[in-house]
């Protein structure tokens, strides 16, 4: 069954190399199931520095058969500490109730990822314009920017905030949050005296915060109010002496760690999000045509799950997959399970975009009556704020 017009022909095409799109690749090839990941840049991309991985995540990883190799590539946290430079104040909550937190590389994931995949399922510099039904087969074609046409029996959507997936499907396009984040990597070639711990440095409207990823890295962000439509600079020079004027009132260390730091990891962008009620009543698939990761539910950083809820996607679509796709390819069955998919995925996506955004509000300059709302609602919904660590994505 060719789609007409296509020049190939593909089982499953998953849009986007990034870390959702290997480990969907990865949990399909643990099942038996071939794929193809079209990626746009020249080489593996592990944009952002580094992720926090908590306890959900870590049961995903281990999943898709990389949890005790990634463990590896970074230390245990024990807990988390916030401080308020302007006001004196300091927070300590241990990790011991929480669970296994570490803070990866990304760069470290999706290599790991691409290492465990066959070669050749990984095809770079495949920039995607557009999707389009074919109306006699039904099935997905992908026209790539370079004129070249793909088909594919299934086509995943792992390709970022900025989907060309989502848009075929309708999804609504993400928002803007009023916070921008600069993050970046700090070696020390001699070790660090850093305790294992994830630290949260606020003055102002400023947040600083570092993680320790082993006893010679160290992973930190800045999240700053900034408008909406602000343009940033993206040369790393620019970058850093940002960073250096967004923490002048901070300690002395954080001055150090950003003029230490690796000009090649900086990035300087805007916070962008999924509204909650749109994860709630949106389409995210549509005949073999579905999404994954931040093409579906792009949230806020603040709950350190974005990276987590794009391999928990990886594992429940695999699984759905896998068990229609055993007497081979069925249309309406391969829709029947990405529907089951979604339907899986949904309220645990709304419930951490939920959580994530309201945090967003009270981040935000906002007025002081709807700090008080949004206080109220977290209070009333979030009772245990860490309560998302304990969801378990189930087996593949």
């Amino acid at each position: 069954m060719e789609s007409a017009g296509c020049e190939e022909m593909h089982e499953i095409v998953i849009v986007g190399g990034g870390l959702c799109g290997l480990a969907t690749a990865l949990a399909l090839h643990k099942k038996g199931i071939k794929s193809v990941v079209l990626e746009k840049s020249e080489t593996l991309r592990a944009a952002g520095a580094a992720i926090g991985v908590l306890p959900n995540g870590w049961r995903a990883l281990d999943q898709l058969g990389v949890g005790s190799q990634l463990r590896a590539t970074a230390l245990r946290l024990e807990g988390n500490r916030m401080a308020w430079i302007d006001k004196g104040r300091e927070q300590y909550i241990s990790n011991k109730n929480i669970g296994e937190v570490r803070c990866l590389k990304r760069s470290d994931i999706v290599e790991t990822f691409a290492d465990a995949l066959p070669r050749k399922t990984i095809r770079f510099g495949c920039e995607i314009a557009s999707v389009e039904m074919d109306p006699l087969t039904s099935l997905p074609c992908i026209l790539l920017s370079n004129g070249k046409r793909i088909g594919a029996k299934i086509l995943i959507g792992c390709d970022g905030s900025r989907s060309v997936v989502s848009s075929f499907l309708g999804v609504k396009p993400t928002k803007t949050l009023r916070v921008a984040a600069i993050r970046g990597l700090t070696s020390y070639p001699n070790g660090h005296s850093f305790p294992l711990e994830f630290v949260r440095l606020i003055s102002g409207h400023t947040k600083f915060g570092i993680l320790p990823i082993t006893d010679k890295l160290v992973h930190w962000f800045i999240n700053l109010h900034h408008g909406t439509d602000t343009k940033f600079p993206q040369d790393a020079e620019l970058i850093k002496q940002t960073a250096l004027e967004a923490t002048s009132d901070h300690p002395k260390h954080v001055q150090e760690i950003i003029e230490g730091c690796d000009l090649d990891s900086l990035s300087f962008f805007h916070l962008r999000y999924h509204e909650p009620w749109n994860l709630m009543l949106g389409n995210f698939s549509e005949n073999t045509v579905t999404v994954a990761g931040d093409a579906m539910h792009v949230m806020g950083p603040f709950l350190g799950q974005g990276g987590s809820a794009g391999i928990e996607d990886a594992v429940v679509l695999a699984r759905n997959l896998a068990k229609t796709l055993k007497g081979g390819f069925d249309h309406e069955k391969v829709g029947e399970a990405l529907d089951q998919y979604i339907k899986e995925r949904r309220m645990r996506v709304v419930k951490l975009a939920t959580q994530a955004y309201l945090t967003a509000l009270l981040i935000e300059d906002r007025p002081m009556l709807t700090k008080k709302f949004v206080t109220a609602a977290m209070a009333l919904f979030f009772k245990n704020p860490f309560a998302h660590v304990q969801y378990d994505c189930g087996h593949l």
